[in-house]
């Protein structure tokens, strides 16, 4: 049994969920306490009773503790199982993250899966749909698994209602292969979109303008993604960065009372700071690869590293709760700068 004491670092959710997929993927027991500590509505929510729900029904386990605004949970799990499922959140919190709660450890199955996941979509301080499609995904196919991913139907907050499919295809025999990411390669493609559901268009066109003039980017690098009114009201401004060994996407929420010019201005803002380093990833992927990667370092017994613009201390507690469960260790170390990380995943011992 390991016991985790779910305050530690950062303090969040993330803590909960690293926690449910590596005891799937290590069928070791978990024991979680002080969940959520220093949120101002601690312990579980409904979007983390679904990650919860969601990982007992891929392996099979047993759980305690389970209720809403709970501190603490008990994780027994059983031998993962590919299959066809189906995880609703019940709310508008993001599925994206459900589907980052059970996606490690389909990815060792010994077949094929079919996840539908219906919430949001795209959810403020969650990883949005598009940056797991375009930026994660891509390095899940250079360990050798792929995963291919399909929206049906925008979900923001507060109204949810998006839907998802997700097909995972496991890696062939060896498990997930490490690799080294310390470059991102030429720029290939750069483009910012607006998405607008139920949200006048004038929004995202201030939006994209502000943004294009901030970047120095021109009218063929913007789009406007208008979306049916009934999935909205929602509002996402979007930065991708293609490279030649790595994309990413960066991006900013509209809200009611934030002028259209200061969601292009945050964004604006993300995107100076990546493309001022060289880093391969930028602060939401470097924390996205931890668990894959370390997971194929323990397959293939040899280390890897990437190189990333900034670690947040979301991302260091993730590096302290992966080690708890795997054979790693994460090295952390300046690398070309103060604007240039270098992270090196290697066995432990």
């Amino acid at each position: 049994m390991i016991e985790i004491d779910a305050s530690q670092g950062e303090g969040g959710g993330q803590i909960l969920r690293t926690s449910l997929a590596l005891a799937m993927c290590t069928g070791q027991a978990v024991e979680l306490k002080n969940i959520r500590a220093r949120r101002p509505k601690p312990g579980l929510m409904r979007q983390h009773l679904a990650c919860v729900m969601a990982a007992a029904e891929v392996c099979g386990g047993t759980i305690s503790g389970v209720e809403l605004g709970s501190p603490q949970l008990r994780f027994e799990p059983g031998p993962v199982r590919a299959g066809a499922y189906s995880f609703a959140v019940g709310s508008a919190g993001s599925c994206m993250l459900v589907l980052q709660t059970v996606l490690p450890a389909l990815l060792l199955a010994d077949a094929p899966s079919v996840v539908a996941l219906s919430g949001g979509t795209h959810n403020p301080m969650a990883p949005p749909f598009h940056f797991i499609e375009r930026s994660f995904v891509p390095l899940l196919r250079r360990m050798g698994a792929d995963v291919q991913m399909a929206l049906r139907r925008h979900g923001f907050y507060p109204a949810g209602g998006g839907e998802a499919v997700v097909e995972v295809y496991p890696p062939a025999a060896g498990g997930l292969r490490p690799f080294d990411l310390m470059l991102r390669g030429e720029p290939q493609v750069a483009v910012a979109e607006a998405l607008v559901a139920g949200v006048p268009r004038g929004v995202a066109q201030r939006e994209l303008e502000a943004l294009a003039q901030a970047l120095g980017w021109s009218a063929e690098q913007l789009q406007v993604m208008p979306l049916r009114q009934n999935e909205g009201p929602g509002n996402v401004l979007m930065a991708t960065l293609q490279h030649a060994a790595v994309t990413e996407v960066f991006s900013q929420f509209g809200e009611r009372s934030l002028p259209a010019e200061e969601v292009a201005r945050r964004l604006a803002a993300e995107v100076r700071q990546y493309a001022n380093s060289d880093a391969a990833v930028g602060p939401h992927l470097v924390d996205q690869l931890a668990l894959p990667l370390a997971l194929a370092v323990r397959a293939a017994g040899r280390p890897a590293s990437y190189t990333a613009s900034e670690i947040t201390l979301h991302a260091h507690t993730n590096f302290r709760v992966i080690e708890r469960f795997l054979p790693v260790v994460f090295e952390v170390s300046a690398e070309r700068g103060a604007s240039c990380w270098r992270i090196d995943v290697r066995p432990a011992g």
